[in-house]
């Protein structure tokens, strides 16, 4: 029993010494570049009442949640997800604001994942940020530049976020004539890039030719803005080539950014959450399969809660990202700093007064009373584990010495 006491459950893990250190410092940079671009915090509840996360919203399937009750016999969920949490709370506070509102957020998100064993954790951290009462293609662009400068300050320097357009799809299935249910199962196929399910759900259908052979081409329909762009001749569909429209216009924005480079686009993207709008996007990185982030337009989530909105958010996985810096061996984003007071037994007083002095100057200190039993070496070699950037000592005598 106190063997098992000593482990945590399937799918959550302890962060501790270096790495949360990494961590900590991480969220911090990342966080001061969400400040600069005017977003402000906000802090949601860790759970919520299931309707915030149902079927209807369009978030998490209920099998993924982990679900408890209240006393009342409410039904709860941890949040999965924050965006819907944090959209609800805009609704509540921020609904008849007239001016766009920037809202940052960092916690931690819970999916009772099935994967496990394919190293997928069920609490992960995550920070984002939501944008709304701005539909305009400048939030879009605003969006993904503030995704590209929070990744580059991280220490990433080959990275790519693709975006697609959920719209472009929406168009071809009106074009096409599919219902909801069809085009779920469409949108999961080509996700999966299955290309013999496609060919096999549409020659059950009547459906023109050139149309299947354009659904067939998502899997592929990825590259520069001129890829793209080729992509106006396979249909005459208005509200799909309004969406190219909008992907060659925000890239001659994001050219102005100046973020070009890491940009590229991708037809077949295609998102599990269902509400979104508009843009999509995911950011990837050599040495791991999973995204680095994720986000989107979604403008009419707040309907929702009771509300009308346009919105347009993102949302970077934290411990996702922790695993590409350190596969790529990216440096530290800090350095040791502080200063180890180590004293004598009877230098108690000076030494509290010492560190005081130090720490009005906002010097992080560690202090640690002598050992007689141990030789002055044996501090200077497990000093790295307070990551201080020196070791001062005070001996007997009175004396300050720096070791």
């Amino acid at each position: 029993m106190e063997e098992r006491l000593l482990h945590t459950p399937e799918g959550v893990r302890d962060i501790y010494n270096e790495e949360c250190k990494r961590k900590l410092a991480l969220e911090k940079e990342m966080h001061r570049i969400f400040e600069n671009y005017g977003f402000q915090d906000i802090q949601t509840p860790t759970f919520e009442y299931f309707d915030i996360f149902s079927r209807e919203v369009g978030t998490t399937p209920s099998k993924d949640l982990f679900k408890f009750f209240d006393r009342e016999g409410n039904t709860l969920v941890l949040r999965p997800d924050f965006t819907p949490s944090v959209v609800r709370s805009a609704a509540k506070y921020y609904g008849d604001v007239p001016l766009p509102v920037r809202l940052c957020y960092s916690g931690n998100a819970f999916i009772n994942e099935s994967a496990v064993y394919q190293g997928r954790l069920k609490e992960t951290t995550q920070m984002g940020a939501e944008l709304f009462g701005d539909d305009s293609l400048q939030a879009d662009a605003e969006m993904i530049a503030l995704l590209v400068d929070a990744l580059k300050v991280s220490g990433l320097t080959k990275f790519q976020v693709e975006i697609g357009q959920v719209e472009f799809f929406k168009g071809l299935l009106q074009e096409a004539g599919l219902d909801e249910e069809e085009g779920e199962t469409l949108r999961t196929l080509i996700s999966q890039k299955s290309f013999f399910g496609i060919d096999e759900l549409l020659s059950a259908k009547s459906i023109d030719d050139h149309l299947k052979n354009v659904f067939l081409q998502l899997p592929e329909a990825f590259g520069s803005i001129e890829k793209i762009e080729e992509a106006k001749s396979w249909t005459g569909n208005r509200r799909a080539l309004q969406a190219i429209e909008r992907l060659t216009a925000l890239y001659e924005l994001l050219k102005v950014y100046g973020c070009e480079e890491y940009v590229s686009f991708d037809l077949g993207m295609l998102s599990k959450y269902k509400y979104y709008t508009g843009i999509i996007f995911r950011a990837y990185t050599y040495g791991i399969g999973q995204a680095l982030a994720a986000g989107g337009r979604y403008d009419n989530l707040m309907q929702y809660f009771g509300k009308e909105s346009p919105a347009v958010g993102l949302v970077i996985f934290v411990d996702h990202l922790l695993s590409a810096l350190y596969r790529q061996k990216v440096p530290l984003l800090t350095t040791p700093q502080g200063v180890l007071v180590l004293y004598e037994q009877g230098r108690t007083a000076q030494a509290i007064q010492h560190a005081g002095s130090l720490r009005s100057r906002n010097i992080p200190v560690f202090m640690i009373p002598r050992d007689p039993n141990r030789e002055l070496s044996f501090y200077r070699e497990t000093s790295v584990h307070y990551h201080a950037a020196h070791i001062e000592y005070i001996n007997n005598d009175g004396q300050i010495e720096e070791l």
